[in-house]
């Protein structure tokens, strides 16, 4: 009989660690609650520390499981949040284009991401309230683009309201850590020890007492 952990294992072939960050306003828990839920609510309830939903999603024939936290945008509750960075395998930086202080932070964001964060972790740059009226936009979606390019990670401009670009976002961003996942997983393979046939055995050994000696 199926151990417990394997039948529970069977419901996915990946599991992803999601993390949105950004200033307290810009509509993360909107996002997480329109991709989760498929609902939006125009009352504002800040998120204390940290909240989180999950969603499976069917991405190239395998099931993906998302784990997204929503974290508080709040000064006071960085100390908190800081401690899910670690565990997140993609980071989604969210800014409001009517807030153009919220997209500035965006910097300040990212590096406490090359602070807290795994080296290798996919990051998505988001403008959220795209359907705000244009008269109320602070941040054109060139400079959006213009930031993306610079860190060299994709750019969305999202609505929650009315859920423009929020199954791509989550979905870009999942298609990319489930590529590199299976490029990780790959990898092992690819290690296999080879057998020295006699001939090159005290080769090899010298080369390793060069490499030793040089500290490497």
């Amino acid at each position: 009989m199926a151990s417990p952990p394997a039948r529970a294992r069977a419901d996915y072939d990946y599991l992803i660690k999601l993390l949105l960050i950004g200033d307290s306003g810009v509509g993360k828990s909107c996002l997480l609650l329109r991709f989760s839920d498929g609902s939006f609510t125009t009352s504002f309830i800040t998120t204390i520390g940290i909240d989180f939903k999950i969603r499976t999603i069917e991405l190239d024939g395998k099931r993906i499981k998302l784990q997204i936290w929503d974290t508080a945008g709040q000064e006071r509750f960085r100390t908190i949040t800081t401690a899910y960075y670690r565990g997140a395998m993609g980071i989604l930086l969210v800014y409001d284009v009517t807030d153009e202080s919220s997209f500035n932070n965006i910097r300040n964001w990212i590096r406490n991401i090359e602070q807290h964060a795994s080296d290798n972790v996919n990051k998505i740059l988001v403008g959220n309230k795209a359907d705000m009226d244009e008269s109320k936009r602070a941040v054109p979606t060139s400079k959006g683009q213009a930031l993306a390019d610079e860190y060299g990670i994709k750019f969305f401009e999202t609505s929650a309201k009315t859920n423009l670009n929020v199954e791509q976002v989550f979905f870009s961003i999942a298609r990319d850590i489930k590529q590199r996942l299976a490029e990780s997983d790959n990898k092992p393979e690819e290690r296999t020890i080879k057998i020295n046939k006699p001939e090159q055995a005290a080769g090899d050994n010298k080369a390793q007492e060069r490499s030793a000696c040089c500290g490497s």
